[in-house]
């Protein structure tokens, strides 16, 4: 939640898109170890949580069992509910509904099925993707993957299967993985460069370009690269279910898969200038631009809270 961290997606929806919205009033209360929420009573309508894991919230909300105020809560990954304790902080924390970006059928094969979740899809900060770098003077000989990434040797995937699929690396970035070992295609690793906090934006606006793969889930990745204007190559499978984003393939974004993903990168590298690449990455951002910014996220979580307050 700070602007310094590596990753500034969270800090600007809760600290920025919240606060700008006209039927939001936001108040704030930095806690470590413990919190009593009993100072809560009468006061505010809604309390908000940021994760339902003592690593991003207290672990203590003393009093909240005493209060009729109802609680809503992100999540972070749903593959680790389980190995870091996640599921008794519903009753701890006495959580009424949940809300994240991962498809509701992935939250529910991990979650209880009597816990209530709603997909919102925070993470675009608009003004972050002003200004853009025009399509045609952006690096087309290199197709950019950012982010997390694993190896392809075997003694590697052995020791991180054994992880189990939480904290296994090869679960998660399976594909992205197998495309970093591509010539054509250029990776970044999550912080081993200067683009990191409101710098990413800048990272990707240099390439025409970019990818976007996560085989169990869609992350922001997603809607950050088409928003940059990137011509995204996106992994959208069964398992994934990344079609719940609305993107079509063709028309806003290049959808990809562990059996054609070569073929589908070397048809742009083959014939980086075709036009119907700039059309495509256009399309990409204006749909972005219009469905998953941090406003839109902002009006679906309001929506949400009125399911529980009464005026």
């Amino acid at each position: 939640m700070s602007k310094t961290a590596w990753a500034t997606t969270y800090y600007h929806f809760f600290m920025n898109a919240l606060n700008r919205h006209p039927e939001l009033e936001m108040a704030y209360f930095p806690a470590e170890k413990q919190f009593d929420a009993s100072k809560l009573r009468d006061k505010f309508d809604i309390i908000l949580l940021w994760e339902n894991h003592p690593w991003g919230s207290p672990d203590e909300l003393s009093g909240i069992q005493n209060l009729d105020i109802p609680v809503i809560c992100r999540i972070n990954d749903a593959d680790d509910a389980k190995p870091k304790g996640k599921i008794p902080y519903h009753e701890k924390y006495k959580i009424d509904h949940y809300f994240g970006y991962i498809p509701e059928p992935f939250f529910h094969k991990h979650y209880p099925k009597s816990f209530k979740y709603k997909e919102i899809f925070y993470g675009v900060e608009p003004k972050l993707y002003e200004n853009l770098t025009p399509y045609s003077k952006r690096i087309k000989e290199r197709i950019l993957c950012s982010g997390a990434a694993g190896r392809t040797d075997l003694l590697y995937r052995l020791k991180d299967l054994r992880r189990g699929t939480a904290f296994s690396v090869w679960k998660h970035y399976k594909l992205r993985t197998k495309c970093t070992e591509l010539p054509y295609v250029h990776y970044t690793s999550t912080l081993q460069h200067e683009f990191v906090n409101d710098k990413y934006s800048s990272l990707l606006m240099k390439y025409c370009t970019s990818i976007a793969a996560h085989s169990l889930y869609p992350v922001i990745k997603y809607w950050e690269n088409t928003a940059a204007g990137c011509l995204t190559f996106m992994e959208v499978t069964e398992k994934n279910q990344a079609n719940i984003l609305g993107f079509e393939d063709g028309k806003n974004a290049i959808f990809i898969n562990e059996k054609n993903y070569e073929k589908k990168l070397s048809e742009f590298i083959s014939d980086p200038n075709n036009t119907k690449w700039a059309e495509i990455a256009e399309n990409g951002r204006n749909y972005t631009m219009t469905n998953l910014t941090n406003d839109i996220a902002a009006n679906s979580l309001v929506n949400l809270f009125k399911e529980y307050v009464i005026n």
